[in-house]
């Protein structure tokens, strides 16, 4: 899995481990990423923005040509790994990234600052699979980030600057899971 412009757009792609068999995934306008495929490696869930207006699509386009993209209105999706059956998760603002699901299959962890005024402060939420129950997981004033949850479900780790004595240092946090 991985994200190319070969295709003239920002577009999520699958490929066997030796580069051969080279598949499109995805194909509307935005700019799709950070991809991880679902525990049953039938699914994959990513971040992606879907510029919507005629000002949207062409400051897209104008930063694509330079190789460059903003990365401030993004939300999270699945589809399968043939690019079918493509659903929009979140539908919260701002920037909404790091997708993880849970290994049951039903539950996504992200990281989000749609809760934070400034769009400085990011933490991570959870989310159902059909979109419902948003839930904020860390409660940290600065940035966490990057959530995965253990093989059985019972963890998650996530990044974070908190504790990092004003550096700039990130450091690794391991918190048990309770459903």
């Amino acid at each position: 899995m991985f994200t190319s412009t070969r295709s003239g757009d920002l577009e999520l792609w699958t490929m066997n481990i030796d580069g051969s068999d080279q598949r499109q995934v995805t194909k509307a306008l935005g700019y799709d990423g950070g991809a991880f495929f679902t525990p049953d490696s039938k699914k994959l869930v990513f971040r992606a923005s879907r510029p919507k207006t005629e000002e949207e699509q062409k400051t897209y386009k104008e930063l694509l040509a330079q190789g460059l993209v903003q990365p401030t209105a993004l939300e999270i999706f699945t589809c399968n790994v043939d690019g079918s059956d493509l659903r929009q998760i979140t539908n919260v603002g701002k920037a909404n990234w790091a997708p993880f699901m849970h290994p049951s299959g039903k539950k996504i962890l992200f990281c989000s600052n749609h809760h934070s005024q400034s769009g400085r402060q990011f933490n991570v939420f959870s989310v159902n699979l059909d979109g419902t129950g948003l839930e904020q997981i860390t409660f940290d004033t600065g940035f966490d980030s990057f959530p995965m949850f253990s093989p059985d479900g019972k963890y998650i780790a996530f990044s974070s600057n908190r504790n990092n004595g004003g550096t700039r240092d990130t450091n690794v946090f391991v918190a048990e899971w309770v459903d």
